[in-house]
């Protein structure tokens, strides 16, 4: 069984948007990455609520409009 390797990713952001990030984390008791992940998630729904042509909803996902 092959190994699933880690995909290592960067971003930018001033001082101040690190400490709101880390702010945010701790409150959700959630690392950086996971709630730069999370809140990407919760803004792309938000935006396409049916998805795009690459990305569908879950199986059984409630979507507004249909």
């Amino acid at each position: 069984m092959e190994k699933e390797r880690t995909k290592v990713r960067t971003y930018s952001a001033t001082d101040r948007d690190t400490e709101m990030l880390e702010a945010v984390a701790h409150y959700h008791q959630m690392n950086k990455s996971a709630t730069i992940s999370s809140l990407i998630r919760k803004e792309f729904w938000r935006i396409f609520p049916a998805g795009t042509a690459r990305i569908k909803p879950d199986r059984g996902a409630k979507v507004e409009g249909r």
